[in-house]
């Protein structure tokens, strides 16, 4: 019961301190300058690297029903979907096509050759997906769910510990000489607790700041694995040209 009333408390007088602050009643504990610039640069890093993790899987699935399909049955069953690619069907329907036809006609023969190089463009294709999400796309989302849930965490609590440290402050100006001996003690313990928390913030910022180094690497491998994938769709091409030339 005591320890619901110290917490009661305590909320009411950060409301109190929140309320005063707006209101130009109260004075704010300022960050240093070092320290605001890590947590600028943080948000920075959060906002950008969910908009490229949502633009990355629009990418690898332009169909938004699909992809919202898609994450539902990854929460809910233990592995992905096994679905065809457009691709891959469309391949598939060639060579049924020419199959029907007849692959001693020319055009049924240049059907088989279409739907044969269709079908290896779907698996050029699949293979670049999954290596995009291994290389690129998962490291972006243990990010955010680490390091970013985490930091998230952390300021909030240091927003707690600043608005009891500004809490005593202005407790302390405004009580009567021969009681404050006791807010003295109550605003060394809030800034002890102050200075634990920004601490404890820091480090993580520090971390969110040095990630770009592995955001880095991961976005070569997305290009190099990206450049082989057109390559290798282009040279599919190219032969394919070329049989269709001799049908």
């Amino acid at each position: 019961m005591k320890k619901f009333a110290s917490d009661a408390g305590s909320f009411l007088n950060r409301a109190k301190q929140y309320t005063e602050e707006k209101l130009g009643q109260a004075e704010k504990t300022e960050y240093e300058p070092a320290f605001e610039q890590l947590m600028a640069k943080a948000e920075k890093t959060r906002i950008w690297t969910e908009k490229i993790v949502k633009q990355t899987e629009a990418l690898l699935q332009p169909n938004p029903a699909l992809r919202m399909e898609q994450f539902i049955s990854d929460k809910v069953q233990a592995g992905p979907v096994v679905r065809h690619t457009e691709t891959e069907i469309f391949g598939q329907n060639l060579v049924e096509a020419g199959t029907d036809i007849g692959p001693g006609t020319s055009y049924g023969s240049a059907l088989l050759k279409c739907g044969q190089m269709q079908q290896k463009l779907a698996e050029a294709e699949g293979k670049f997906i999954q290596s995009s999400v291994a290389n690129f796309l998962l490291p972006l989302k243990n990010f955010l769910e680490g390091d970013v849930k985490a930091v998230q965490k952390e300021k909030k609590s240091l927003e707690t510990r600043r608005l009891d440290l500004d809490a005593a402050k202005t407790k302390l100006k405004r009580t009567k000489p021969e009681h404050k001996e006791a807010v003295e003690a109550e605003l060394r313990v809030a800034q002890v607790e102050f200075d634990r928390q920004v601490d404890t913030t820091q480090v993580i910022l520090e971390r969110i700041a040095g990630s770009q180094e592995h955001h880095l690497r991961n976005l070569n491998d997305f290009i190099t694995g990206q450049a082989a994938y057109y390559a290798q769709c282009n040279q599919c091409m190219v032969d394919l040209q070329q049989q269709l030339g001799r049908v």
